[in-house]
Formats: structure tokens, C-alpha cells, sequence
């Protein structure tokens, strides 16, 4: 029978844990106003980068101006009065009680001036956070208040920005034992078809419990996202790296066959005879299969024709046809131009 032979190998592997995520936002801010009164200007654009700092909007400060005027001549005069009331007092001219008046209306008053002058700086609507504006939630001209439920405008952090992902509780003692707990372990963004790693990131945290409707534990990850290419609310794959397996042994793909018995390979002797092997996989990543037991380093399984073998048949070693040989799975890493070869 002719066949397509394959060795087994030895390399390092590494072992991963997909589970579906959620991009969200690292911080998301609605912005509202804290002074009531008609927005007069209106100084972003919506989808535009903003820093912590920056003036998005002003409320019509006139009224607010003139009310801290007034606050601070007030707290002028009562300055003035307080000094005058100190001397008489210095001199036991008036009553200790005049004078304590004196300063109790001095505070008071300061106390209004500061307070007028929050109210006034709040007519300067500034961005809390480092982040990227969305739509404009009210025109320039409309009058805005505090107790205003929709706001201004939402602000997103995108640069870093998180994944929240899911694996079965069953995964939860295998990330822990490798310091999961603490973070830090590597974490992949790749799209909805396996097939282009979007992002590389860092595990943050572990959450506190265990979903007992799904028996799922929550993740979170975190990514510098510098090329944008995870959007709050983006579904993606997640990929956890849990440890590198060093020289294990690895097959192609195609090598694995699953019968009533439960997966096995065939077995090429150095008489050209097969025998079936029963193997244990532990993942199967690309066109490369990780084996547990079975298997040893150099001998040679059958990588194309299974489907016409018996144990014990004889086999004819033949080299696939590139125009009927299947192209593996690759998984394009973040910044890794399309080979010629792929865009054809």
C-alpha cells in the first residue's frame, strides 16, 4: 500500500488553554457635566485621542463668574472688617464676642468664595482619563445639568486595554500550580478563526470564584493593544500559555486516528510492515500533536493513506503531491507580513 511517512520528533511545546473572550475597555468615563447651564463650546472630535487634562467642553461660565466675583469682594470686605475688629479687640475696645463674630464671618465668607470658585472652574469640562471620545452625546447650544443621565460624551481606554475570558473550573488547579494566581502568565488574542494572533498579553488576575451555572472560572488579561486591533466589546479567542513543555514528543497532525478503542497511529517497522499503536494526546495545536505515551523519538507513522491499511500490511513509502498536499494551519503573530505564497 502506498503511504506518506512522517517521523517522530522531539521539541519544546508549548501547552495552551483556549477559551472564548470579551475585549473590554481598560477604563470607560461618561463624561457629565457638574454645573448646570448651556454648553457653549464644544472642543472634540468625535473618535478623537484624548489626555487626562484636556478641555472638551465649556458651560456658559458668565453667571458663575459673576457669583465668584461677588463671593470674593465679599470675603474682601469681611477680611477688611476682621482686621479693624482685632485692633478695637487688641485695645478692649469692643467685646471678645464682637470679635469672634468678626472671624466667623471672615471664614464663612472665604468658605463661599472657594465654593463659587469650584463651581466656576467646573464650567471647564476636562478629560479624566487618557482615552478615545465617542460619539458626541449632546449638541453645542442645549442647555446640560448635573443631574443629566446620558452625559456628554463616553471616553474608552484603549492603550492597554483587557480581555475577560472563561476556562472549565477543571483548568483552574493547572493555572495555579503554575503561579496563575499572581499573573503574568502569557496570554494570546487571536480572531474568531484561529487563524491571526491579534494581540500578546499578560494574565491579571484570576477571579475570587467559580461560576457554579456554568462551572467556569472568569479571567482577565491585559494588552498593550498599540495597533488597535481589539475594540471594546470584540469577541476573541483566548489563548493562555500554562508552561512550555520541554523536548516532548510531537507528531504531525494527520498521524492521529481515533477508533472504538480511542486514538492510536500507525507504526511503520524497519520491515516496511504497519502496526497499530494505541498513543494518549495531550493537545493537538496546527498540524502538530503533542503525545504523551505511544510514541518515541525517530521511528516513523504514517502521515497520509490510513484510511486503506490493516496491521501487518505492507507499505510503499511515497512522497505527497504539492498540489494534493494540505497546507497547515499557521498563526500569524502580531506585525507578521502574508508570505507570497499565502496571498496567491
Amino acid at each position: 500500500m502506498p503511504v506518506v511517512a512522517g517521523n517522530v520528533e522531539q521539541k519544546d511545546m508549548p501547552i495552551y488553554l483556549d477559551g472564548l473572550g470579551t475585549v473590554q475597555a481598560f477604563n470607560t468615563v461618561t463624561v457629565h457635566t457638574r454645573v448646570d447651564g448651556a454648553l457653549v463650546q464644544v472642543n472634540f472630535s468625535e473618535g478623537q485621542d484624548v489626555k487626562t487634562g484636556d478641555l472638551l467642553a465649556v458651560v456658559d461660565p458668565k453667571p458663575y463668574q459673576a457669583a465668584l466675583d461677588q463671593a470674593k469682594a465679599q470675603a474682601a470686605l469681611d477680611q477688611v472688617t476682621l482686621k479693624r475688629q482685632a485692633d478695637l479687640r487688641a485695645r478692649n475696645v469692643i467685646a471678645q464676642q464682637d470679635y469672634d463674630t468678626a472671624v466667623a464671618n471672615a471664614q464663612k465668607s472665604k468658605a463661599a468664595a472657594d465654593a463659587a470658585q469650584v463651581n466656576f472652574d467646573y464650567c471647564y469640562i476636562k478629560s479624566p482619563i487618557d482615552g478615545r471620545t465617542g460619539v458626541r452625546l449632546v449638541d453645542i447650544g442645549n442647555v446640560v445639568h448635573a443631574t443629566d443621565q446620558s452625559g456628554i460624551v463616553i471616553i474608552t481606554q484603549m492603550h492597554p486595554i483587557s480581555v475577560v475570558f472563561t476556562l472549565p473550573e477543571q483548568n483552574l488547579q493547572e493555572i495555579l500550580n503554575e503561579g496563575g494566581a499572581k499573573g503574568g502568565l502569557k496570554v494570546l488574542a487571536l480572531d474568531r478563526g484561529n487563524t491571526n494572533t491579534l494581540d500578546e498579553g499578560t494574565l491579571a488576575v484570576v477571579d475570587n470564584e467559580i461560576d457554579p451555572t456554568t462551572g467556569t472560572v472568569k479571567l482577565k488579561a491585559t494588552f498593550p493593544n498599540d495597533d488597535l486591533k481589539l475594540w471594546p466589546g470584540k469577541f476573541v479567542n483566548a489563548r493562555l500559555v500554562l508552561t512550555t513543555r520541554k523536548d516532548a514528543t510531537v507528531i504531525p497532525s494527520s498521524v492521529v486516528q481515533r477508533g472504538p478503542q480511542g486514538t492510536y497511529a500507525y507504526l511503520i517497522n524497519p520491515d516496511k510492515t504497519v502496526e497499530m499503536r494505541p498513543i494518549k494526546v495531550a493537545q493537538t495545536e496546527g498540524n502538530l500533536a503533542l503525545v504523551d505515551e505511544g510514541l518515541k523519538p525517530g521511528e516513523q507513522v504514517v502521515v497520509d493513506g490510513q484510511y486503506k491499511l490493516q496491521p501487518g500490511a505492507r507499505v510503499e513509502l511515497t512522497t505527497p503531491q504539492p498540489s494534493k498536499q494540505s497546507r497547515p494551519v499557521q498563526v500569524r503573530q502580531p506585525g507578521q507580513k502574508m508570505a507570497r505564497s499565502e496571498k496567491q
